[in-house]
């Protein structure tokens, strides 16, 4: 049945329907949209609670795990981990990627609802959740400065004038303002005063929230006339609280301002954010930070961030300067803007390579339309499939450039055999495409069964490939089509027989580089052991290279953003470390790579305590630095050594985040305890352990080194004789010295609390403690040191847990010169070394889990693509004998693949193993054109197997040259990469390349000797006489090999 004939004979049908798949590709390539990688995310929802004053003790106990208990019973969840540090708890819950985002929403929610009843009743608001992972970092951030304005008026504008309105752009899961500064209201008490006119912070407490009241109050509904009522009951301004009366004294009002200094300032005062960059100077600023929800994506939900900015801006007073500090997406369209060259690139090597063997403009034009139609087509089944223009896909198309011509190629070089021998267009198509059409159809057959194992990899790495996957096996199987019926059509229309004399006239190279093929090809089939003893050596040499080359996961990508983490001594205060960020911002911003940093310093639920700050790097574009973000990380964090007292970590962003918690260095591995007295005895071990191992470095630690705690030991007897309960304490030190939010002042546009602390002269250390009175049973005031002594012990300033287990996570940089696969073997080798005990629970987190799991399927997933294509080929030639001989190119193109990485000092990461899957692909389709060939040679010309083979490969030489250069130039631009993005697309492209010129240079000579030694063996396993192989021996025996290969006509 020949498939063409139809599309030959109406080459207008043909032409039309080949202009509606480009048309409808085009269309399809207009509503794509642009990522850094296909959408993987975890689905991660944060569940925030902030208790002002509590310290991490109070806040893991009362609030994390009441919350905790009751989130460990949902359905689909994979893991938990929370963090209580002084006033914030938060708990980070990923679910299962089978899970969608909103049904994990709403489990959140309903585990929210049955913790409530058992919070604190004075929490200032419920627990909040967010839709993102904390790990994930913001896709835009703004600063926002003014020269005119107070922080606490400009956090106040951006609160309610911007943050609202990006919140609710779609994709976007959390808008965080940093830098404090909410206004509120704050009573600074003068509590000797206060204790003087025989009251304490109690009766100040219950009588401000007394004072300002917004509560209903009915209307009057007369005979003729209807009213509403108001007062003045609500307390507005920093003036009207101080002249509130807060008890009576001598017989006159005693007003709060008699006592207290009452001020308009922040709601925390002990948060703030800095901003430093080219021509600006370290200052304090609001910093907007916009994170996406899992699944967004990150180009559509920045663009329409940028787009709401003009207009937000024109709400806010001429004098407020609003700045985007960083933009993830800068990056990632500049990353798609260099891919798409490569593929512009690509496409011209390809059919460079058509015209340098074709020598003829107009075979030439026709496998060169191919290559167009067949990406502009696959566009238009991405749109429908739901994926994007990312990385990966593009990627795809690039290689699949060196693919889609092969078929064109074959077609097109058959058909010019039958033009030379003398036929007409018309009948040359008819015969040459008929001829060839079930070689097309195994070759694409085969070649898109090999992707079919990538569906099937687990977890984040198989969703990641998938789209990868299916793109390249779209655009093969469009090629295919395309090669069925617009190329033999277009052959029938525009070759012509006179040009082919030309052609061979002009194609003198190829003419010698066939003779001197012939001689080589004569001298191996005389020494057949040789080669065979080749092709056995290539198979061990590439188990070896296997076991020996260096393993890694995702190459590290320079995004043009650094995230660090700058780490005082423990005890630091919130001043001290404010400071610091100075001296930190002038070593940054000596480094000419940098374009602006933003610090982040205070408790804030990320940040574990005042003695630790984050910060925030936007590099200049690649074009404008001397180097990748790496190694610029690398040097800040050599210059940033010579600070006193700090330590600073920095690692690149990452498109792929795998994580759920933010980490000092890339890799993560958690350590599980049973209590936390276990894990204050082992973590220092292991990370001394292994910050000796020379395949790890920047080894480190969360478990921080205890800070101070004042501890009050308080004497029950005493309080109990004087009337006075342990709440009253509680209530006393917390009216004190924790920024306790005693009120709220409701306005149109927002709510503002109203804070009750000490003056700050009378909170300035632990000896303060003796300005502190609590009522006692008469309601007089009792000074606190009467009832409890003080001492001072180390305290955690958070405490972790995961699963509800205390935890502490280690984190540790590749060495260079090692590899991701080498510090885990050296993770696992310390841990046997230092014989942790059974209580201990120790697991990789994040991407150093995903390789570790990656790496177990790799060898599996290698052998799946090798069956799959055997079962394919088996089917297709109908013999369990040729698929063995297509196959056995393989190991040669596997040695080029890792030897390439090795010489190129690159790991073999999940893109190597793509590139050699797709290896398997390719280079089995010499084999299969040779064997083609000389099977018809025995079958139809009744020539004996070496005869057959011999002149299947002379024959076969043009086109298999011409798809393996076209494959490997198709790959080039990936291996030369340039710009941005290109540590990702580089492995790719050196395996293919690699595997191919390897694979190319033994596989013209293997295969033959290969295919001849399997006749012999399969002639003795039927009983045949045995014959030995020699020139000139005349012997026929393709009938008697029954191998019938569907399809064909016999050639004349």
């Amino acid at each position: 049945m020949n498939l063409s004939r139809i599309f030959i004979l109406r080459p207008i049908a043909t032409s039309l329907l080949m202009v509606a798949l480009f048309l409808s590709g085009l269309l399809g390539y207009r509503y794509l949209p642009v990522a850094a990688l296909p959408q993987i995310d975890y689905p991660t929802i944060q569940v925030q609670t902030l208790y002002p004053g509590g310290s991490p003790d109070v806040m893991a106990s009362v609030i994390t795990a009441p919350l905790e208990r009751q989130f460990g019973i949902m359905p689909g969840l994979v893991q938990m981990s929370s963090l209580s540090s002084a006033g914030a708890s938060v708990v980070t819950l990923q679910f299962d990627l089978a899970i969608a985002l909103d049904v994990a929403e709403q489990e959140v929610q309903a585990a929210i609802n049955a913790a409530n009843n058992l919070l604190p009743s004075d929490l200032p608001s419920p627990p909040v959740y967010n839709k993102v992972n904390p790990a994930d970092p913001p896709v835009i951030t703004l600063a926002v400065t003014s020269d005119a304005m107070p922080l606490t008026r400009l956090e106040d504008l951006v609160d309610t004038r911007m943050a609202q309105k990006i919140s609710q752009v779609p994709g976007v899961g959390l808008v965080t303002l940093s830098g404090g500064q909410r206004p509120a209201v704050r009573v600074q008490v003068n509590p000797k005063a206060l204790a003087n006119a025989g009251l304490t912070l109690a009766d100040v407490r219950t009588a401000i929230a007394k004072a300002n009241v917004n509560d209903a109050k009915g209307s009057f509904d007369g005979p003729e006339r209807a009213s509403t009522i108001d007062s003045n009951d609500q307390l507005t301004s920093a003036d009207a609280y101080a002249d509130a009366i807060i008890g009576y004294r001598d017989g006159g009002p005693l007003r709060l301002r008699d006592v207290a200094e009452v001020v308009e300032g922040a709601e925390n005062a002990r948060l703030a954010a800095y901003v430093a960059g080219e021509g600006t100077p370290f200052r304090p600023a609001i910093v907007l930070s916009v994170q996406r929800q899992p699944g967004a994506n990150v180009i559509g939900v920045a663009d329409r961030v940028l787009q709401l900015l003009p207009v937000l801006k024109q709400t806010l007073p001429g004098n407020v300067d609003v700045r985007v500090v960083t933009d993830r997406t800068t990056t990632i369209r500049a990353t798609v803007h260099d891919v798409q060259l490569e593929l512009l690139l690509a496409v011209g090597l390809v059919i460079w390579v058509i015209w340098l063997f074709l020598r003829n403009a107009r075979a030439t034009v026709i496998p060169a339309l191919a290559v167009p139609l067949s990406l502009v087509g696959t566009l238009g089944v991405m749109h429908l499939a739901g994926y994007s223009l990312n990385n990966l896909t593009l990627m795809a198309l690039v290689i699949a450039t060196g693919f889609v011509v092969d078929d064109a190629i074959v077609v097109i070089e058959n058909i010019s055999r039958y033009l030379e021998q003398g036929q007409k267009p018309v009948q040359a198509a008819l015969t040459g495409a008929g001829q060839i059409g079930f070689t097309i159809i195994s070759l694409t057959i085969s070649l898109v069964a090999v992707l079919i194992p990538l569906l099937f990899m687990g977890d984040v790495v198989g969703r990641l490939f998938r789209e990868f996957a299916v793109t390249l096996a779209v655009t093969i199987l469009i090629s295919a089509v395309i090669s069925l019926t617009l190329t033999p059509m277009l052959c029938a229309v525009m070759l012509r027989p006179g040009q082919h004399a030309q052609q061979q006239e002009s194609g003198r190279f190829f003419t010698r580089l066939l003779a001197w093929y012939e001689e080589k090809l004569d001298w191996v089939l005389r020494h057949q052991s040789i080669t065979l003893a080749v092709a056995v050596g290539t198979l061990v040499l590439t188990v070896l290279l296997y076991a020996g080359v260096p393993k890694g996961f995702f190459p590290v990508q320079d995004t043009g953003v650094i995230q660090g983490m700058a780490e005082a001594p423990q005890d630091t205060s919130f001043e001290a470390m404010a400071g610091r960020q100075r001296q930190l911002a002038e070593v940054i911003l000596q480094d000419p790579a940098v374009e602006s940093v933003v610090f982040f310093v205070g408790v804030d639920g990320i940040n574990q305590s005042m003695g630790t700050s984050r910060l925030s790097i936007e590099l200049k574009p690649l074009e404008d630095r001397d180097a990748r973000a790496p190694v610029i990380a690398r040097r800040i964090m050599e210059k940033a050594v010579a600070l006193p007292g700090m330590t600073l970590y920095m690692q690149p962003v990452q498109d792929l985040t795998i994580e759920d918690r933010i980490s000092r260095t890339q890799y993560q591995f958690t350590v599980e305890a049973l209590d936390r007295d276990q894990l204050d005895a082992w973590i220092p071990r292991i990370v001394n352990a292994l910050a000796q191992r020379p395949e790890l470095e920047m080894v480190t630690s969360d478990y921080q080194s205890p800070g101070r705690m004042a501890w009050l030991n308080i004497n029950r007897d005493a309080a109990g004789r004087l009337g006075i309960s342990m709440s009253a304490i509680d209530n006393a030190l917390y009216d004190a010295l924790g920024q306790r939010l005693i009120s709220t002042i409701f306005t149109q546009t927002n709510q503002y609390k109203v804070v009750l602390e000490t003056a700050p002269r009378f909170r300035l250390g632990p000896q303060s403690m003796e300005n502190i009175y609590v009522a006692g049973g008469d309601g007089k005031p009792v000074p606190l040191t009467s009832l409890a002594t003080l001492e001072e012990r180390p305290v955690r300033l958070s405490i972790a847990r995961q699963g509800q287990f205390p935890v502490a996570t280690i984190s540790f940089n590749v060495a260079n010169g090692s590899s991701l696969g080498a510090a885990v073997k050296a993770l696992k080798a310390t841990e046997d070394e230092l014989s942790l005990p059974a209580a201990l629970r120790t697991q990789l987190q994040g991407a150093a889990n995903a390789f570790a799991t990656s790496t177990d399927n790799q060898v599996w997933l290698i052998l799946a693509a090798v069956i799959t294509m055997y079962i394919v080929l088996g089917v297709l030639y109908e013999s369990y004998v040729h698929p063995v001989t297509i196959l056995s190119t393989l190991p040669s193109a596997g040695v080029g693949a890792l030897l390439a990485l090795i010489v190129a000092d690159m790991d073999l990461g999940v893109v190597g193993i793509i590139g050699i899957i797709l290896l398997i692909g390719i280079v089995k389709k010499n084999a299969i054109m040779m064997i083609d060939f000389a099977l018809e040679a025995e079958r139809s010309e009744g020539k004996e197997p070496l005869a057959a083979i011999r002149q299947a490969c002379l024959l076969r030489l043009r086109p298999i040259l011409m798809t393996t250069m076209a494959a490997l130039l198709g790959a080039l631009p990936l291996m030369l990469g340039w710009g941005m993005g290109a540590e990702l697309r580089r492995p790719l492209g050196v395996t293919m390349v690699g595997g191919l010129i390897f694979s190319q240079a033994l596989t013209l000579f293997t295969t033959p000797v290969i295919y001849l030694w399997f006749d012999r063996v399969g002639r003795r396993f039927r009983g045949g006489k045995a014959q030995s192989f020699g020139p000139g021996q005349e012997h026929s025996h393709g009938e008697e090999r029954g191998l019938k290969v569907p399809g064909r006509e016999a050639r004349p």
